[in-house]
């Protein structure tokens, strides 16, 4: 699978690329497309050249490569192997604030072995979605030229590959996980206290995101709180975590930031956690990636600035 873009390719995005089955209040979707790198490559689109790292089925439909495609996602990493893609499917609480799963089938991601195309290994910028530690850090050996990384965690690895985990946050820029996550981490209560034992495991820079309360920007001297984009109706909330990643580093590449250099601007941390939460909001509009669809720059800028608007004081 190859698509042509005109230009640089700036941001490599390792992960998963699923089928998911959702059930919300606002009605049940059997088979969509979802997978935290598609979300983040998704987003991320909007702003920098992207490509992606990510196994799936020969039951993956041509009309999901037209997708990401039509997005200018690069997909020479994408590899298609026998079998069905890996596939999730939970049901949401009527506030939606909690999920409960229902299913999951690794299928063929059971058994994935990241392999970074030559052509992407002297790309300056590299995100690594939410899979175990030691893939994380193969595919970060293989970025040799990367300037700025970072990546996603979960409980499950937190927990049971702690070790393997915290090797791998040695060599990291960044990291983005949710407010309980960042507790079980640090085994701090106290966010502040937690955000301080992640910085010295590595990351320099900390973000935690916390749903529709918004996120917190940390890093060693300083922290930066900037609350929800407030929907009228929220309809899905599947992908949001990952497209505030995708907003977050697309904002990072396209402004050139670049962390080899020993100093990362505060202010351009601040916008691309504003823009990363602008994504995560115009995800949850719809189903899936369905929102991606119709969404335009403009309408990206547009929300941005009303962020700016109800926070400026």
């Amino acid at each position: 699978m190859r698509t042509k873009y005109n230009g640089l390719m700036s941001l490599v995005i390792a992960g998963s690329v699923a089928y998911d089955g959702v059930e919300t209040p606002h009605g049940k979707v059997e088979r969509m497309l979802g997978g935290a790198c598609t979300y983040i490559a998704l987003a991320a689109s909007y702003f920098t050249p992207t490509s992606i790292v990510a196994i799936v089925g020969d039951d993956f439909d041509q009309e999901d490569v037209d997708l990401l495609a039509g997005r200018n996602i690069n997909l020479d990493g994408l590899e298609r192997a026998p079998g069905k893609t890996f596939f999730w499917e939970g049901v949401y609480s009527a506030d939606m604030n909690d999920r409960t799963t229902l299913r999951t089938d690794l299928n063929v991601f059971a058994d994935f072995n990241p392999k970074v195309p030559e052509s992407y290994r002297d790309h300056p910028y590299l995100l690594l979605g939410n899979i175990q530690p030691a893939l994380q850090r193969s595919v970060r050996a293989q970025m040799k030229s990367a300037r700025l990384v970072g990546g996603d965690t979960m409980n499950y690895w937190i927990n049971d590959f702690r070790a393997e985990l915290l090797e791998t946050l040695k060599e990291w820029d960044f990291l983005l996980i949710n407010d309980s996550e960042a507790r079980l981490l640090s085994g701090e209560s106290n966010l502040r206290l937690a955000a301080r034992k992640i910085v010295a495991m590595g990351p320099h820079t900390l973000v935690v995101k916390r749903g529709e309360h918004g996120a917190l920007l940390f890093q060693k001297d300083r922290f930066f709180a900037v609350p929800g984009f407030l929907l009228d109706q929220v309809f899905d909330p599947t992908g949001a975590g990952d497209c505030f990643a995708g907003g977050f580093i697309g904002y990072l590449a396209q402004q050139g930031i670049d962390a080899a250099s020993g100093s990362i601007d505060h202010n351009a941390l601040r916008r691309a956690v504003i823009y990363g939460s602008v994504m995560g909001s115009f995800c949850c509009e719809n189903f899936g990636v369905e929102r991606f669809r119709t969404l335009t720059r403009g309408e990206i800028d547009s929300r941005f600035q009303e962020f700016k608007g109800f926070t400026e004081f």
